[in-house]
């Protein structure tokens, strides 16, 4: 039986430290599938369709690994996938007590989904979607943060945002 993985998230946008916890789950399950959230309860500054776009590009070179979006219960869309383990990223302390009550959550809904905590590396634990999007507002330079891709995509998405 294949270890499937669900790396849930709302990746708005996908940055360097996402990117590293997703290559260090290929090295452990067979398969890593990003479920990106199309939750209508957000307001992300990217559409599904552009946070798919790139977080596709971002992790096009590695084997094993896909991605999908889901607007359900993060337990159901794992179900779907035949799927039994969840990633979720640690940065900091502060992180584990919503993580663990997720984590929690999801295990009392099905019994049979196990949360893996996964840390990124040094270089990349303080970095945040929320934290990236904020510097680039000010037109920050984000470039250590996120792929070149995602750096174009913000600057464009900006401008759009400020001219309206």
């Amino acid at each position: 039986m294949k270890k499937i993985a669900i790396y849930p998230g709302t990746f708005d946008p996908i940055t360097n430290g996402h990117i590293d916890l997703v290559m260090r789950a290929a090295q452990i399950f067979d398969r890593v599938i990003i479920a990106v959230s199309n939750n209508p309860r957000k307001s992300p500054l990217f559409n599904i369709e552009q946070r798919m776009g790139m977080v596709n590009a971002a992790v096009a070179e590695l084997e094993h690994v896909s991605v999908e979006s889901f607007d359900d219960l993060l337990v159901s869309f794992v179900r779907r996938k035949e799927a039994r383990f969840v990633i979720r990223g640690l940065r900091a302390v502060s992180d584990f007590e919503y993580e663990f009550q997720l984590a929690s959550a999801n295990r009392r809904m099905d019994e049979n989904v196990e949360t893996i905590f996964l840390t990124p590396s040094e270089s990349n634990y303080f970095i945040s979607s929320s934290l990236v999007r904020e510097i680039s507002y000010y037109q920050g330079d984000v470039s250590s943060f996120v792929p070149k891709a995602v750096e174009q995509a913000l600057l464009e998405q900006w401008a759009k945002v400020k001219s309206n």
